[in-house]
């Protein structure tokens, strides 16, 4: 386990989240578990981002990969009657372009929410879940002022347009667990046992523990739209936002 890789194989989604075509070789091709790959980049979820999806291209077949299983190894999952390229098989693997660049905008956009509730609201978030295109997060906010709808989708937008910069680097988890407010979660997620922590650092608003793919810039994101403020108990706030561009 780990930032670069799991199990057996080298994770590139991670090293270059633009890169959506690559060689590889499959290592593992189980019907009941899955496919396994020396190299990948497919996303293969967590942390409220879902799997990608793809194909394998081989020997003149396509297999395609609609999600992940994560074990020992990132297991793909290829779609029902696909066929299996046989173990040693060198494969070209390419990630669905439209799917993965939406949800790497959708991610941004929330580490952006994120960003904006904590600084000037001072809640801490409780969940979350996205799809491309469209996510919710919930925060620790008892109060909120009658506007706050509007006045969120505001300054959401004023950071969007900033175009502040998206850095991703990997620290020694010592390192990492010493910046303040790295935990944005009401509960630290990060596995004890984990050495590297990856840090998504949006250049002047976010810094938080993050393991999902991103744009390289606020602009890339478009403009946020906030659907729905939702009260889900006394002190939970869900926000429920997608992007309209």
């Amino acid at each position: 386990m780990g930032v670069s890789q799991h199990g057996r194989t080298s994770r590139l989604d991670l090293a270059d989240p633009t890169l959506r075509q690559w060689e590889c070789t499959v290592l593992v091709a189980d019907p009941e578990q899955g496919i396994v790959l020396d190299r990948s980049a497919f996303y293969p979820g967590g942390g409220g981002q879902p799997p990608d999806h793809g194909v394998l291209l081989w020997q003149g077949v396509q297999t395609r990969i609609v999600g992940t299983r994560k074990g020992d190894d990132l297991y793909l999952i290829p779609a029902d009657g696909d066929p299996l390229p046989p173990v040693g098989t060198a494969v070209t693997g390419a990630v669905e372009d439209d799917r993965r660049s939406l949800l790497m905008r959708t991610h941004s956009g929330l580490h952006v929410l994120c960003g904006v509730v904590f600084r000037d609201f001072g809640a801490l978030v409780t969940g979350g879940n996205m799809e491309p295109g469209e996510a919710r997060m919930d925060f620790n906010l008892p109060e909120v002022p009658s506007d706050f709808k509007t006045r969120l989708e505001e300054l959401v937008n004023t950071e969007v347009t900033a175009d502040r910069a998206v850095a991703v680097k990997v620290l020694a988890r010592d390192e990492a667990l010493a910046l303040p407010d790295i935990i944005r979660t009401q509960s630290n997620l990060i596995p004890a046992d984990e050495q590297e922590i990856r840090i998504v650092d949006i250049v002047g608003l976010d810094v938080q523990a993050d393991g999902g793919t991103h744009v390289a810039s606020t602009a890339q994101i478009g403009k946020v739209q906030v659907v729905k403020v939702e009260s889900k108990g006394r002190a939970n706030r869900r926000v429920r936002v997608r992007l309209v561009n």
